[in-house]
């Protein structure tokens, strides 16, 4: 819509350039479009008059002093009120005709009247949603408020607040460009008029779309629903609307049949549901789409798994078979939390398409960023730059969609360039009505649907009870995404016909709505009447396509009671073709040795420390941290940064793709890392030299985020899960705000295996380390993470050949705290070398990554060497184990103060330390053999995070298992506390030298009983 400023030629230099030439210093009109001129709304009200006067007194000056739009209006405004003006009269007749008002009346009003018109047209673009008839049930309003805007209410009411008469109703108006009701017409009356836009934007579809500040946009949308007779249908396209109806509605109520008593989270009341998604994927399909990713909550789950997905109905009722468990593996989820990958032919279109629901637990919109993730992987490794083979579409309830804030977080990576997937559509299934709680308690917003527009998404609103406007309202949605690449939102304004779940009583808390809804006549028996009347179909052939659905149901119902177990594996969202034996197991149980050949390391050294590119000026800091990664390469030694360098870098050359996302972790937040260098002198011109290590390596991306945890890691999450052979990382700017990413934590990535045989390599680097800064900066809460590791603490394993891998394979996650830039190069390197994939989580250090000590040789990282689970004594104590008097275990930074303070001691000898490198799963094999060792001394767990957090809890119970009662392990560390940290610097160092006495006072633990 095109939008008008009034510009006093003083206020710019270009404004004066542009009058001056013709003689005009009073004022003068632009339009920000090509557009003919927009209704100017107040110039009833607020002296508008006056200015349309000045702009037609200027144009009489001078016609080319005005747009030429307002030149053409005039001319024909003039044309129709019997005035010749079609030149321009000298500026001494405009001087009389100021005196002489009269003589002006006529034009001045039929001036006016247009432009009246022109703002009822504005009036019904922005607001005709406000009175549209959305809901199926006529007792709400969708937007929360039955106020009408006063310019809408009734056509005197219209007219009145226009300053317009009845007599005017059957005037013919000149049509703007910004709107499309007139066809292939440019004048209406204006009757004919508000007809039209009340048949466009009050009926069963309300549109918000003019807060979009692009006027291509919004005209394209205008065209789609302003042009007379675009929402038609062919016989054939509501045959086979109402045929999806049928089976949605059908599989319901199969479902009710015969499981009553069941909990499904069935679909009734948004049985349009199924029809509309399929509208969507047909006219992706028809337009390239051959991937789409779909993410849901658990409501018409089970019916989109069997319509949309294509799922084995008798798969789908196996579920709800008590006697049968998740065999296979696992624990398993309740069914309508699961989902499904299924490849087949679309009917419509007969093209090849490719359908994934993602599993989802009952947070509801918890899936969103994976989703998005997923999707952006797909599109990655298929070179999908624009979004055209693959798409994903997010379904949501209305009360989650306007109450979780990751909705937010998933709309703001939406334009992002590392995180775009270009364009979701996002389909409301709006119940009015969140569990038991009514939306007016549970937004402030008018619909559930206003987060949207922080991204300039279009919203559709649309009566679910009329199915012919939803699938046109999905057509478009589909054509939106495809043709601008941004996302689009759906909104279905339905009712829930049975409460939250069939066992809920929904009368308790919304008596009046649901005696409604007892009375509400279901949507497929009101679109069969309305078929059946216009003689699309007969009431037989309406019967027969029930039956016909029944009967597959019976069919499928009857083969479920031959499986006597549940596969599980038929549910994976995700399966990686090739990558596991035909059973599900993996190929081997080796993981071979994760060094490197030593020339690998030094290339990628050399790199590292250089600038790719000619002529690019670097920071003067930056040129003494490259000077510095060179040195080191030469003296063969790396750094923290340099390690990890070397790791992606060597899984590039092997052809693996790594991706490291997160807050600031391009240069890092510590500024240690700097993968992408910046043109001291060129705005936006960067280098990555990662990506210039091999011609024929395979793509780094590394990509700074929004401030967002829970999303983007959900995102990255989603990522890793779309193939095995990429190294995925999400870094937390501190350890500690991964707390707000802990849904996705406890939901998908700790569990994900267990409910889903979801395997998942995605690797969190979280900052870890008590260091005085503060109760928010210091600890990554590794607490958490042991406590929902699944080892067994009081199982004593068999020590076989291949325990190691073995036990990697059994456990959920992979938590390691490394003490040496060795030690994180080969973890992450076997990430990837794993023959299965396990989320790693790895504490990463803070002044650790300047530390002079905390360097690692290349001899530790070239061929032949590994990930070593615990790093024993090397010291004099280990070369004399008879005279160590105790034995020190700990992770992490700590081990540096208890070295500095054994030294400081002279304790060389009396004490040996050993590092455990990998926390869980627990190494009970490499602890027994170094307590064996060093028989008979005390064993002490030391560790620098509160005696109520950390890792004591966790290893206590592990190591009286390996060694038994007898020998006590003795805990040093600090005292419990509610923070994780002291905020205050001399208290941080006054109880590290505490626990540092405690560690090396020889007698501290004599006759005491453990």
């Amino acid at each position: 819509m095109s939008q008008l400023r009034l510009l006093p030629s003083r206020l710019g230099t270009q404004a004066s350039r542009l009058l001056a030439p013709h003689g005009v210093q009073r004022f003068s009109w632009c339009s920000r479009s090509s557009g003919p001129p927009a209704p100017f709304a107040s110039s009833r009200a607020g002296g508008g008059s006056s200015y349309m006067e000045e702009m037609y007194f200027a144009w009489l000056e001078n016609p080319q002093s005005v747009h030429k739009s307002w030149d053409s209006f005039f001319r024909k405004a003039s044309e129709e009120a019997s005035y010749s003006l079609a030149q321009p009269q000298p500026l001494s007749v405009v001087s009389e005709k100021r005196l002489a008002a009269s003589s002006r009346t006529k034009t001045s009003k039929l001036v006016e009247d247009h432009l009246a018109v022109q703002s009822l047209i504005r009036a019904y673009q922005i607001r005709g949603h406000h009175v549209a008839q959305l809901d199926p049930l006529g007792i709400l309003d969708a937007d929360l408020d039955s106020f009408v805007p006063s310019d809408l209410i009734t056509t005197v009411d219209k007219l009145a607040f226009y300053d317009l008469q009845e007599a005017d109703l059957d005037k013919e108006f000149q049509l703007p460009t910004t709107t499309f009701i007139g066809g292939s017409e440019n004048t209406l009356s204006l009757r004919e008029i508000i007809r039209r836009l009340e048949s466009t934007y009050c009926q069963h579809i309300g549109l918000e779309f003019m807060f979009i500040n692009d006027v291509e946009q919004c005209q394209w949308i205008r065209q789609k629903f302003e042009s007379p007779g675009v929402m038609q249908f062919s016989s054939e396209e509501k045959r086979t609307l109402l045929a999806r109806l049928v089976r949605s509605m059908r599989f319901e109520d199969f479902l009710a049949r015969k499981w009553s008593s069941e909990k499904r989270f069935g679909l009734e009341g948004c049985e349009v549901m199924i029809p509309a998604l399929k509208t969507i994927i047909d006219k992706s399909s028809e337009m390239g789409i051959e991937n789409v990713i779909l993410g849901m909550p658990h409501r018409g789950r089970l019916n989109v798994l069997a319509n949309v997905i294509r799922k084995d109905l008798e798969q789908i009722f196996c579920q709800f078979d008590p006697k049968l468990e998740a065999a296979d593996e696992g624990s398993g989820d309740v069914k309508y939390h699961l989902g499904m990958y299924h490849e087949r032919i679309n009917r419509v279109t007969n093209r090849n398409i490719t359908l994934s629901l993602v599993a989802n637990p009952s947070h509801l919109e918890a899936v969103d960023p994976v989703v998005q993730g997923k999707t952006k992987a797909e599109q990655f490794y298929r070179g999908d730059a624009q979004g055209k083979k693959v798409m994903s579409i997010l379904v949501h309830g209305d009360a989650a969609f306007a109450g979780q804030g990751v909705v937010y977080e998933t709309f703001h990576l939406s334009d992002l360039p590392s995180y775009t997937t270009n364009g979701t559509v996002h389909v409301v299934v709006n119940n009015q009505i969140g569990f038991t709680t009514d939306p007016r308690m549970a937004r402030s917003s008018p619909y559930p649907t206003d987060v949207a527009r922080v991204v300039n998404a279009p919203i559709f609103h649309v009566n679910a009870d009329d199915p012919e406007a939803v699938i046109y309202v999905c057509s478009v949605a589909a054509e939106w995404r495809n043709t601008f690449n941004k996302d689009v939102v759906v909104d279905l304004v339905c009712y829930r016909r049975r409460g939250h779940n069939e066992m809920d009583e929904p009368m308790f808390t919304q008596p009046l709505m649901y005696k409604q809804i007892h009375r509400q006549v279901p949507v497929l028996k009101k679109y069969a009447d309305k078929l059946i009347a216009e003689g699309t179909v007969t009431l037989q052939e309406f019967e027969e396509e029930i039956a016909k659905y029944d009967r597959i149901c019976e069919e499928a119902y009857g083969k479920s009671k031959d499986k006597k177990i549940l596969h599980i594996k038929h549910w994976l969202d995700s399966p990686w073709p090739g990558f596991f034996n035909m059973d599900g197991e993996p190929k081997s149980m080796t993981c071979p040795a994760t060094g490197v050949p030593e020339d690998t390391l030094t290339h990628i050294g050399e790199v590292a420390s250089s600038v790719p590119l000619e002529d690019f000026k670097i920071h003067v800091g930056l040129s003494r941290i490259l000077r510095g990664r060179a040195d080191m390469t030469r003296k063969r030694t790396v750094d923290w940064a340099l390690a990890e360098y070397m790791a992606f870098g060597s899984l590039l050359k092997e052809g693996i793709h790594v991706r490291l996302s997160g807050q600031d972790v391009e240069r890092g937040t510590f500024s240690h890392r700097h993968h992408v260098l910046h043109d001291q002198d060129i705005d936006r011109r960067t280098c990555v030299p990662m990506n210039h290590l091999w011609p024929d390596q395979a793509p780094y991306t590394v990509c700074n985020s929004s401030l967002s945890e829970y999303g983007v890691l959900g995102f990255e999450l989603g990522y890793a899960m779309a193939s095995p052979n990429a190294l995925v990382l999400w870094e937390a700017q501190f350890g500690d705000f991964h707390n707000t990413a802990q849904c996705i934590i406890d939901q998908f990535i700790s569990t994900g295996q267990a409910k889903w045989v979801r395997h998942n390599g995605i690797v969190l680097l979280l900052p870890h380390g008590m260091e005085g800064m503060g109760p928010e900066h210091s600890s990554a809460r590794p607490e958490r993470f042991l406590q929902m590791s699944n080892d067994d603490s009081d199982a004593y394993p068999a020590f076989t050949q291949d325990f190691e891998v073995r036990q990697l394979y059994d456990c959920n996650w992979i938590v390691v705290n490394c003490s040496t830039p060795a030690s994180y190069f080969h973890v992450l390197r076997r990430q990837i070398l794993l023959p299965f994939r396990k989320p790693l989580i790895i504490f990463t250090p803070k002044s650790l990554l300047r530390h002079p000590e905390a360097k690692s040789s290349f001899d530790q990282m070239v061929s032949g060497t590994s990930f070593q689970r615990v790093i024993p004594e090397d010291g004099a104590a280990a070369r004399a184990p008879g005279q160590v008097r105790r034995l020190i275990f700990c992770t992490g930074k700590v081990f540096y103060d208890l070295v500095k303070e054994r030294s400081s001691q002279g304790l060389d000898e009396l004490v040996a330390i050993t590092r455990l490198e990998q926390i869980s799963p627990f190494p009970f094999d490499l602890i027994k053999r170094e307590a064996e060792k060093y028989p008979g001394v005390e064993l002490v767990w030391c560790q620098e995070e509160h005696k109520n957090m950390g890792y004591y809890d966790y290893i206590s119970p592990r190591f009286m298992t390996v060694l038994g009662r007898a020998r006590p392990v003795w805990y040093v560390g600090r005292d419990p506390a509610a923070a994780p940290a002291t905020g205050n610097r001399n208290t941080h160092l006054v109880s590290l030298k505490k626990f540092l006495d405690t560690a090396f006072n020889l007698q501290a633990f004599e006759g005491k009983t453990f």
